[in-house]
């Protein structure tokens, strides 16, 4: 059962969509044990009170007087605004009194915070964050999705690595296969990052690598973990976002052309309804933030109470499944070469 600090201010739509995600995290998702909500107490309790959980024992609020707002630069949570309600959240995760912070907030904000607080595991220079993505094969798993910009090819190989962790535990998969993001899927192909990358992961033994892969094949089941530096990552989020909004858009305009389409729609409703489930992003939860010392999971600034629920249900699940024991133990069984000392994380 794990204890789990939620940024009540973080988001769009904060703090009565959070606050809502937690009440229907509380009633759906097992492993929880206590929620502190961080944010305005005020303000927070007032919304506990508008959804009638005011005196729940497995709420705490914990007052954080500020908030980084979207457009404020990420070092403000370390610098400029001390009492930040994402720096509080981390802090309780530095101070033991929780296992996981869950953010909808400023992303950059949530990895400074957390990187500077908690640092990063042994062997790990560069965190990640690993985003889930739906094809007709099933779900996989794409890392760096924005965490950084830049990276080296000692990066990459540390994503393969936790994201082949997370692929096993989270999503399931016995053998995982790992595929390198690139321009062509020949070996050759690719800039200086991706071809030193290539060699590294060819010759790194328990990982299933399977090459390189091609944007165009991301949704055709050929891999269940992608790696690629996080500029890369984050536009690759973002234009599938916003290409599944327009087919949404495209569809809808199309099958209202005339009545037959109309008729053969009315059908099809209940397909087409699965059809946006799946590619709901709401439905997988936040994202983790991978090789920190701590679990965060960062949700999109959009989170809708669904939203947050499945990011609670995903912070649950990397606690109970001691993700970063897993993650640590990993690295030290295939880089020898780092030196890693075995320690044991704070989960």
């Amino acid at each position: 059962m794990s204890s789990i600090a939620v940024d009540a201010m973080g988001g769009d739509f904060a703090p009565g969509a959070v606050v809502e995600g937690v009440d229907l995290a509380l009633r759906s998702v097992s492993g929880i044990r206590k929620l502190l909500l961080v944010g305005d107490e005020r303000v927070v309790q007032r919304e506990l009170g508008r959804i009638r959980r005011n005196g729940d024992p497995r709420i705490e609020v914990v007052h954080a007087p500020e908030v980084v707002q979207m457009d404020e630069p990420a070092i403000t949570a370390l610098r400029g605004k001390r009492q930040a309600s994402i720096t509080v959240a981390v802090n309780l995760v530095r101070e033991g009194r929780a296992d996981a912070v869950v953010s909808a907030g400023h992303t950059g904000a949530a990895v400074a915070a957390t990187v500077v607080r908690l640092r990063t595991l042994p062997g790990v220079e560069r965190p990640g964050i690993a985003t889930v993505f739906p094809s007709p094969s099933g779900p996989f798993v794409l890392l760096d999705a924005g965490a950084n910009v830049d990276a080296k090819p000692e990066h990459l190989v540390d994503y393969a690595i936790m994201g082949d962790v997370y692929a096993r535990h989270i999503l399931r998969f016995e053998a995982p296969r790992v595929g390198l993001l690139s321009v062509g899927t020949e070996d050759a192909k690719g800039n200086d990052l991706t071809k030193q990358a290539f060699k590294q992961l060819a010759a790194l033994p328990g990982i299933t690598f399977a090459g390189n892969v091609e944007g165009s094949d991301l949704f055709a089941g050929s891999v269940d973990v992608v790696v690629c530096d996080g500029f890369v990552g984050n536009v690759v989020l973002k234009c599938s976002e916003g290409l599944a909004k327009a087919f949404g858009k495209f569809l809808k305009v199309l099958l209202q052309k005339n009545p037959v389409r109309k008729a053969g729609a009315l059908l099809s409703k209940n397909a087409f309804r699965e059809f946006k489930i799946l590619c709901d992003a709401e439905q997988y939860g936040g994202a983790p933030l991978l090789g920190v010392n701590g679990v965060c999971i960062i949700g999109h600034g959009s989170s809708s109470p669904m939203a947050i629920c499945n990011a609670l249900r995903v912070a649950a699940e990397s606690v109970d499944h001691r993700l970063n024991d897993r993650i640590v133990r990993r690295l030290g069984e295939l880089g020898p070469k780092r030196g890693l000392q075995m320690e044991t994380s704070r989960e």
